[in-house]
């Protein structure tokens, strides 16, 4: 009898701290977290919770790329796919919301130290274009296209090189992206495009039928941008559609050192890649119904020691000049409460797992409250 009481008190004592720890660990997880996904409801109650997007909304914005490969990593270890709700993109929704969209398009910068979030911060700007029916354009990151080309053909242009395969991997990327959406507008090309003697996108041909004729004809993927882009653009300004130009590593575009190489052996700078002409047009300011979100980052740049993750600096004159008048938009280390709400988020998804009283306050100052260096610091725990 003595035997079971105990047990029977044993247990009741067992259930009582476990129900104790669950209300504990259900108030942390609403600290952190938000259940409100769609990004035009995200407001400044939200600051520095994370919410989710859907596995089938990664695959389909992010499938080709525009993670950060850490990041990538993480979300597949986590099983799960989130972003911390910051204040540079809620500032950018909030302009977007206020926008008249009959005036020129409005080009928003994000800058900011290595590691603080740049790519995420775009990432969420995707999303929020996914969800409010904007034509997405988007480059996961342009210096791949300079530094780790897949292929490097002669463009018919004198003087010029084409990436063929990395244009047809981006038109696949936008097809992934944009499918759903361009089924619904039914945008249909303006005019005829004579690829050769024997192969023709007729006008009213569907967008869709234009990207599909680059991915099934490589040799005029390039051409097929520069289409797609100008079609674009066209049919934004005449209120068939709206667009969101988001661009990663969008300074790589005017700088002088590339790893491409013609024929000759000559070292190919950016403006001597046809890819880079269409994705300069799109983010030109002569067109309407649309908004421009381009990150600058030092690490695209990596040829040369840059001292400086101003804008300016890492646009160089051309770069600046082609997009003044623009909005910076920094993107700064974590704040105390976003810090606190990432250490409970890894808590909660057991990327930190042995800890010791103070633990916390070691990683704050070893990681300069840096989001990359924290997510890295925390790796062994």
């Amino acid at each position: 009898m003595l035997t079971s009481s105990l047990k029977s008190l044993a247990n009741k004592i067992y259930f009582s701290r476990f129900s104790t720890l669950a209300v504990e660990s259900i108030a942390t997880l609403d600290d952190f977290r938000t259940n409100e996904s769609h990004t035009s409801n995200h407001t400044e109650q939200h600051l520095g919770r994370f919410y989710t997007i859907s596995a089938e909304e990664k695959k389909k914005l992010f499938g080709n790329g525009g993670f950060p490969k850490s990041f990538e990593k993480q979300t597949k270890t986590f099983a799960e796919t989130t972003f911390m709700i910051r204040q540079p993109a809620l500032e950018i929704i909030e302009y977007i919301k206020r926008t008249n969209f009959n005036n020129p398009v409005i080009r928003y910068v994000l800058y900011g130290e290595n590691g603080v979030g740049k790519s995420i911060t775009l990432a969420h700007m995707i999303h929020y274009g996914y969800q409010n029916d904007f034509v997405l354009i988007h480059i996961p990151w342009v210096p791949n296209w300079f530094k780790r080309p897949k292929e490097i053909a002669n463009s018919d242009k004198e003087g010029f090189v084409d990436l063929p395969f990395d244009a047809a991997a981006w038109l696949v990327h936008f097809k992934l992206q944009n499918t759903d959406l361009l089924n619904k507008l039914n945008l249909k090309t303006s005019k005829d495009y004579v690829w050769s003697k024997r192969e023709t996108t007729p006008a009213g041909s569907t967008l869709l039928q234009l990207v599909e004729h680059g991915i099934n004809r490589i040799k005029f993927s390039t051409g097929t941008i520069e289409a797609l882009i100008s079609e674009l653009k066209q049919q934004a300004t005449d209120n068939k559609c709206k667009v969101m130009v988001c661009i990663d590593g969008y300074n790589a575009f005017f700088h002088s050192k590339t790893r491409v190489v013609s024929d000759t052996k000559a070292k190919m700078t950016p403006n001597k890649i046809t890819i880079t002409q269409p994705f300069l047009n799109i983010t030109n300011f002569d067109w309407k119904n649309g908004v421009c979100v381009l990150v600058v980052d030092k690490i695209a740049l990596t040829e040369d020691r840059m001292e400086s993750h101003l804008p300016k600096y890492l646009l160089g004159m051309n770069g600046f000049e082609h997009l003044d008048p623009f909005i910076p938009i920094k993107v700064a280390k974590y704040d105390d409460k976003e810090f606190e709400n990432c250490i409970n988020y890894y808590l909660n998804r057991k990327w930190i797992q042995n800890v010791e009283k103070g633990f916390d306050a070691e990683l704050k100052f070893l990681s300069g409250q840096n989001p990359y260096k924290l997510m890295n610091l925390c790796a062994p725990l």
